[in-house]
């Protein structure tokens, strides 16, 4: 079924230190994420736990990290203030038999179309993210429950924390490799305020981590064609979001590891971590690009890691919260800064001025898109006008070339895609009234892409029978004979082929 990756002692101990590391930083994440969706900590709590163990353990990126996301949380805030959280549990259970579903058509594949400067955008667009979601824990709550910013000392002493980290994680792997950085940091940090009673924010003031084991329990909703109607949308928005911020997630951490995941595996993994969440009091979640840097910079790489991460977090959960809460959040704040100067791809600036300007574009675009909306909006919009850009650029390449054989056909060759970009230049390139009676379109180098080209070619060929002139299309290639003979009646034109070919017939598409 699956395996932990993991045939040496060392390995096994860098893979459980690593998701020591990053289930401290999955306490804060799933707390607010919890508070963003208006349900109870608790609730992220078991997500992040429950989705962090199944898609660890089924899904297809080993080393990758999964939990509760602000990406979906944000999706889930109206169902939960409407209809109550029962109904968003159901909603995440038919979440996750969508994107079993997916993976189940292979559907993971597609994420391939998505193009590098999209890639580019969605990276440092979610580093911009993390970074500016760190600046809530730099405000301080006051007896009426209200929050203000921090300032004088509690503000220096929290900043001084928080280089510390940095410095720390920065440092410690030029000393030693032997144990992660990250956790090191957090450790030194929580003894020296610990130690000189620093009166400084702790995980402790977000909210109590304590709770029991999670409970299995079917929804308590109608099961009826109106619950359907309320979930439904909701549910495919989140395994959209879902399974878009994972297989992005997956593709980043293939580029970093040199290796490659699986993505219709990852489709199923989530589906199943999120199905069975959906039935244990969870939220729900996705793959976390910062806490999947943090395993992957603290030494990460096969399953160990993320289900050591989930076991973690339970055992804070029943057993240790009350030594998690009095953790500084200016450690973990650190932890996350470094992941943000991690996951940034800084070169995007040095070669923003030597790619296309319509890359350049969309790289700015998605970024941008991903920090004003959420990361599926983002993405969808830069495939969009990427497609854009690339059928407009194609569209300005159809040409031809125009000359007369020995028999005194006209031979027009075409260079370029016939598609439902170009069709207008298509027509624009020939002249039935001026031509000879029997004229011949070169497709050796084109092709016919889609309806729009075979419309193109049946309205040129009325043109020419209308003028009492013959219209011949020669060497298509098999797809696109194949397209044409689909077509049936709509196309009404002569397909030749050159002798040299040793077809035995024309055939009239």
């Amino acid at each position: 079924m699956f395996n932990l990756g993991c045939a040496s002692r060392v390995c096994f101990k860098n893979e459980i230190l690593s998701g020591l590391t990053v289930a401290l930083a999955l306490v804060p994440e799933a707390v607010a994420f919890a508070f963003v969706a208006g349900v109870d900590p608790l609730v992220g709590l078991y997500a992040a736990f429950m989705v962090g163990l199944l898609a660890a353990s089924f899904g297809g990126r080993p080393g990758m990290i999964s939990g509760a996301t602000g990406a979906m949380a944000v999706v889930m805030v109206s169902l939960v203030a409407e209809h109550g959280v029962e109904y968003l549990f159901a909603a995440v259970v038919l979440t996750g038999l969508i994107q079993i579903g997916a993976g189940l058509l292979r559907l993971g594949k597609y994420i391939r179309i998505v193009p590098y400067p999209v890639m580019l955008g969605f990276v440092n667009g979610l580093a911009i993210v993390i970074f500016l979601a760190q600046f809530q824990n730099f405000q301080v709550s006051l007896p009426d429950g209200s929050k203000e910013w921090m300032s004088g000392s509690a503000l220096w002493i929290f900043l001084g924390l928080i280089i510390l980290t940095m410095l720390i994680i920065h440092y410690l792997p030029k000393i030693t490799g032997a144990f992660p950085a990250s956790l090191a940091a957090i450790i030194v940090v929580s003894l020296l305020v610990i130690g000189f009673d620093v009166n400084t924010n702790t995980v402790g003031d977000l909210a109590s981590i304590e709770g029991g084991l999670p409970v299995f329990s079917i929804p308590s909703v109608p099961f009826n064609l109106e619950t359907l109607s309320i979930i439904l949308p909701y549910a495919v928005i989140l395994a959209a979001v879902g399974l878009i911020e994972s297989l992005l997630t997956l593709s980043l951490i293939d580029d970093v590891t040199n290796t490659r995941g699986r993505g219709n595996r990852e489709c199923i993994g989530q589906g199943v971590a999120n199905t069975v969440t959906g039935f244990f009091g969870g939220m729900g979640g996705c793959a976390m690009i910062g806490q999947s840097m943090i395993n992957i910079n603290s030494g990460g790489r096969q399953r160990l890691s993320g289900i050591s991460a989930a076991l973690f977090l339970l055992a804070f959960i029943l057993f240790a919260s009350s030594l998690i809460e009095k953790i500084p959040m200016a450690a973990l704040v650190g932890v996350m800064f470094i992941v943000v100067l991690a996951t940034f791809e800084w070169s995007s600036l040095r070669i923003i001025g030597k790619i296309p300007r319509s890359d350049a574009f969309v790289l700015v675009l998605v970024s941008g898109v991903t920090v004003m909306t959420d990361l599926a909006i983002a993405v969808i919009v830069g495939v969009i006008v990427s497609a854009l850009v690339f059928a407009w650029e194609h569209a300005r390449h159809i040409n031809v070339k125009g000359y007369d054989d020995e028999n005194g056909s006209r031979i027009y060759e075409l260079n370029g895609p016939l598609f439902f970009g170009s069709v207008k230049s298509f027509l624009e390139l020939f002249n039935p009234d001026q031509d000879p009676d029997d004229v011949i379109i070169e497709f050796q180098n084109s092709r016919v892409a889609d309806h729009s080209a075979i419309e193109a070619i049946d309205n040129l060929a009325e043109k020419y029978i209308k003028a009492g002139k013959t219209l011949h299309l020669r060497h298509l290639s098999t797809e696109c004979r194949a397209l044409l003979k689909k077509a049936g009646d709509l196309v009404e034109v002569n397909v030749m082929e050159d002798p040299r070919y040793h077809v035995a017939d024309d055939q009239l598409a």
